[in-house]
């Protein structure tokens, strides 16, 4: 099977500072139907994937300066991480070297000097599986699935665009350290003997673990019927300005309460200043320490 025979046009993301190396490897997938990037060292291949998305990377490993395996590592957990496999292509074939690829994010080994049949083979296995992989991703996308995928280091992979709008609304609400912890805790144990954990607003329900052991967890805002109910008699005040009121106390801007009730940011206003003028309150943060006291069950 060509590169060529699935589907659009796949890109390859060459790394070695050798010029004869990256020739025969460059010439060789184009003649596989596949459109290649080309760079010379750790530096440049970063910055080719903050502009492009590579379906594939092939790395050399030993390179002056930063080396393969440093670039893989900010490739796959550093800000903006790649999704695409990683394929080393180096001389140091022994075994501490072959993990140490594989600790760093890399997907498989090929040996130098390099055999151009059996990396077109491996190269055209991975391209498969990403598409297949990053086609399941964006299946969930498209359902609106807020699904977040965490390493074994407890760092986000990747995520699903709903998934991301939400922790990223709930961002300085979030204590890292619990969630990872969470995590951690679930992973080892059957998904039917985990429980959700409710935290900063939102609700985390592990998934389990997938066959690449990634740690799914699907992410929701946390259910506020009793909270609402509880605002709503306490002011006297409507079903749906008891619920842009909860999510203030949560700290929650105009536009995300928008967002999170799925109306606009001008009807989010108009709710305001009604509930500012029910609870005889002139501020956010006048009406949110009052909620909070109705909430604690203070008064």
């Amino acid at each position: 099977m060509k590169a060529s025979d699935l589907g659009p046009r796949s890109i390859a993301l060459v790394v070695d500072d050798n010029p004869d190396s990256l020739n025969m490897v460059s010439t060789a997938l184009e003649n596989h139907g596949m459109t290649v990037l080309l760079a010379r060292d750790g530096r440049s291949a970063i910055d080719v994937t903050h502009r492009v998305s590579p379906d594939v990377i092939l790395m050399d490993a030993v390179m002056p300066g930063m080396d393969g395996f440093e670039t893989c590592r900010a490739l796959k957990f550093g800000p903006g991480a790649v999704l695409s496999p990683v394929i080393f292509m180096t001389g140091l074939c022994d075994q501490p070297h072959i993990l140490k690829g594989l600790r760093a994010g890399g997907v498989d080994y090929i040996t130098k000097p390099v055999i151009l049949d059996e990396m077109l083979a491996r190269v055209t296995t991975h391209i498969v599986n990403y598409k297949l992989i990053q086609s399941a991703r964006d299946a969930l996308d498209s359902v609106g699935r807020a699904v977040l995928a965490f390493d074994a280091e407890m760092q986000i992979l990747w995520g699903t665009q709903k998934a991301k709008d939400i922790v990223e609304r709930s961002a300085h609400g979030l204590d890292w350290a619990v969630l990872r912890q969470w995590i951690a805790a679930c992973a080892a144990r059957p998904v039917s003997a985990t429980s959700d954990l409710a935290h900063a607003g939102l609700v985390f329900r592990s998934l389990g673990v997938s066959a690449g052991q990634e740690r799914l967890v699907r992410v929701s805002y946390q259910e506020s019927g009793n909270n609402t109910a509880m605002l709503q008699e306490g002011f006297d005040i409507t079903a749906r300005e008891a619920e842009v009121l909860y999510w203030l106390t949560l700290g929650k801007t105009n536009r995300d309460i928008g967002a999170i009730l799925d109306i606009g940011v001008r009807t989010v206003n108009k709710h305001l200043e009604q509930i500012f003028q029910k609870m005889g309150v002139d501020n956010r943060t006048s009406a949110a320490i009052a909620a909070d006291r109705i909430l604690s069950r203070e008064v």
